[in-house]
């Protein structure tokens, strides 16, 4: 008998980060602490529940209308982006009115949350991660790897915003091995099946990882900052968050 083929919500991650893993200026100077440097790196990902073809669709007609507002006429931050291909939304850069207007929309989408949340600590880094940032998103992005096994579908395709080498595909394949051990620790007597497969793009050709977007800033403005509104506002869509290297 054929297998009925899945909608794509039931097996389609889409994945994204904020903050940054730098930790040494020139010379390998630690800065830590430094302006325009974060404490944290947080890598995000969204489930969707319903199909995902209307809410992209959504997506590629607010992107479309922003340009062309014109109590938006002329904002730096959207004709940068106009210039370089097309306006998408990204949190850190967009306006307070655009922000809100997005956090909105998200209230219409029926859609979950996960992150995991790094507070970025010298000792780990290079004892752990031997000072390399791609070793450290692998580690981040092997606790969603690994939190997805216990998800029913066979299949999970990670739509990843790309992050320079850190996104590459040596990289993306060290976190599934990661993830695979760890949860070979915890479950000795099951193995790790699912098929995964990785697809990293930028936001102007995939406008759903805004949504991942928008919600890994409402969780780092509460790490960073103490801001909590966004987070508040976000939290019925907020399923998990993972903290790491605190006491490590």
């Amino acid at each position: 008998m054929k297998r009925e083929k899945q909608p794509l919500n039931h097996y389609h991650r889409f994945l994204d980060e904020a903050g940054d893993m730098t930790f040494y200026g020139k010379g390998r100077v630690p800065i830590l602490g430094e302006k325009g440097v974060s404490q944290y790196f947080i890598l995000g990902m969204v489930k969707f529940h319903t199909d995902i073809i209307p809410i992209r669709q959504k997506l590629f007609e607010m992107q479309k209308d922003v340009p062309l507002n014109k109590y938006y006429e002329n904002v730096p931050s959207i004709s940068k982006r106009v210039k370089k291909g097309g306006f998408y939304f990204h949190a850190k850069d967009d306006l307070p009115e655009l922000r809100k207007e997005f956090f909105d929309f998200i209230q219409t989408i029926d859609c979950s949350f996960y992150a995991v949340v790094a507070r970025k600590n010298y000792g780990i880094f290079e004892r752990k991660h031997h000072g390399k940032s791609n070793e450290m998103y692998a580690d981040l992005l092997s606790h969603l790897i690994e939190e997805e096994q216990y998800d029913i579908s066979e299949r999970v395709v990670y739509n990843i915003a790309s992050l320079q080498s850190t996104t590459d595909f040596v990289n993306l394949k060290l976190a599934f091995d990661k993830a695979k051990i760890r949860y070979g620790q915890v479950n000795p007597m099951q193995e790790f099946e699912k098929k995964i497969d990785f697809n990293v793009q930028p936001f102007s050709i995939e406008p759903l990882l805004s949504v991942v977007d928008y919600l890994c800033w409402a969780v780092q403005r509460k790490f960073e900052t103490g801001e909590i509104r966004f987070i508040n506002y976000m939290k019925n869509k907020i399923v998990k968050v993972i903290e790491q290297y605190d006491g490590q």
